[in-house]
């Protein structure tokens, strides 16, 4: 039986009968999550970033919010060990360089075995694969690109994966294999949430992953990315109209943001991107 917080949590993603674990349920649940709940990093720009306890996770995502890869993945790992799936927990990390084979700590990926089959999941990644894929080696067509290739040795303590994703900012994310638990995150979520020099306290960032493509919100800057490499970019003329593309195009509830929340937040938008045109070459 579904109890409360995740009949919510499946409402908030459009599922209303998720039914017994299967590789269409699962792909299912995937899309429905990456279309309806986006990346975002909003009360960290406010400074009370949340914990990342999966059930906390599950009850901000279902009130509307959204996260990062520590809440959109925890959440989503709690939901399908509610629904009966098999679930993995690594530790991964995200990087610049195609050529990368390091697992920094700063993402959490999943995989999940149904119906006698291995598969990469991740909701996490803002960008990332509309559904999941298998766990074997080899190229993926999704509109884009991906790919996944093994990491280190197949048995040893560095075995792990690769998955790439071409054309995004960080094509690369290596992960372990073996399994992790919520506590080795909480020292590299700390230094996400609060360190000066973390990307989510240096600038907003929103995304979202539908059929046809990304949308990406960074600062005022809103940016839909298309399969063949369109590219639509316009930035933001008010704290109005940043505020309903919040809701509308990302699907982020805005009942939590108090007046003084949002003036907050648009300061912090706006000096960004002051400081961005100014760095930029003349």
């Amino acid at each position: 039986m579904i109890s409360g917080i995740y009949t919510d949590y499946l409402r908030r993603i459009g599922i209303t009968d998720p039914g017994s674990p299967s590789v269409e349920g699962l792909f299912a649940l995937h899309r429905a999550h990456v279309e309806r709940v986006p990346f975002e990093n909003t009360d960290i720009q406010l400074g009370r970033p949340p914990g990342i306890d999966p059930e906390l996770s599950v009850r901000r995502l279902a009130a509307g919010r959204g996260g990062y890869c520590f809440h959109l993945n925890g959440a989503f790992s709690a939901l399908l060990e509610h629904l009966g799936y098999d679930v993995t927990r690594h530790v991964g990390g995200v990087c610049e360089d195609r050529d990368a084979r390091d697992v920094s700590g700063d993402h959490l990926t999943l995989t999940v075995r149904v119906d006698g089959r291995a598969y990469f999941v991740d909701v996490g990644l803002g960008d990332g694969p509309h559904e999941p894929l298998p766990l074997l080696e080899g190229g993926y067509e999704q509109g884009f690109r991906y790919s996944l290739k093994p990491l280190g040795n197949t048995d040893g303590p560095g075995a792990g994966w690769t998955f790439h994703h071409e054309g995004a900012p960080f094509p690369v994310m290596n992960f372990r294999s073996a399994p992790a638990v919520m506590a080795d995150f909480a020292d590299e979520h700390a230094r996400l949430s609060t360190a000066p020099d973390s990307p989510f306290q240096q600038s907003f960032v929103m995304l979202r992953r539908d059929t046809g493509g990304i949308h990406r919100l960074h600062g005022r800057v809103l940016v839909r990315t298309a399969p063949d490499g369109g590219r639509d970019k316009r930035v933001l003329a008010s704290a109005e109209e940043f505020f309903a593309t919040m809701a509308t195009v990302f699907g982020r509830e805005l009942d939590d943001l108090t007046p003084a929340d949002r003036a907050a937040l648009w300061t912090r938008v706006e000096n960004a991107h002051e400081a961005w045109l100014a760095s930029r070459p003349a």
